[in-house]
């Protein structure tokens, strides 16, 4: 029963990744909404509250979606995705803020759906 809950889960957040990005503009020449969001997949029962931590493959999606966010421009173009993806995914706001914490990493996008993501730097 748990496994079939988590199949739809995953199906379900997969679906909303697909609408989040037709209202998502992609970074130039950097990762885009789709390729982040992507890569953070595996955090999604982390994020709806499965689980004390998030598992060792959301991490390294994490540090690398942080490490191609190189840019100005990049950062608040995942911001937005971000700040889009939390409230459409009804991801737990406190679970997106401990993320770099317990995966150990630094993240230049704050992973904050109330930020204003005009002033990320």
């Amino acid at each position: 029963m748990e496994k079939k809950i988590m199949s739809c889960l995953v199906l379900a957040f997969g679906l909303m990744i697909t609408l989040v990005l037709n209202a998502s503009a992609s970074a130039a020449d950097g990762i885009t909404c789709e390729e982040a969001l992507t890569q953070l997949i595996t955090c999604q029962p982390y994020f709806l509250g499965f689980g004390p931590t998030p598992s060792p493959t959301c991490c390294k999606g994490a540090e690398n979606v942080s490490q191609q966010a190189n840019t100005t421009t990049i950062r608040r173009s995942l911001c937005e995705c971000f700040e889009k993806a939390a409230k459409a995914f009804q991801i737990i706001p406190e679970r997106l803020k401990q993320l770099p914490q317990l995966c150990k990493i630094q993240v230049p996008v704050p992973l904050d759906p109330t930020v204003d993501c005009n002033t990320v730097p």
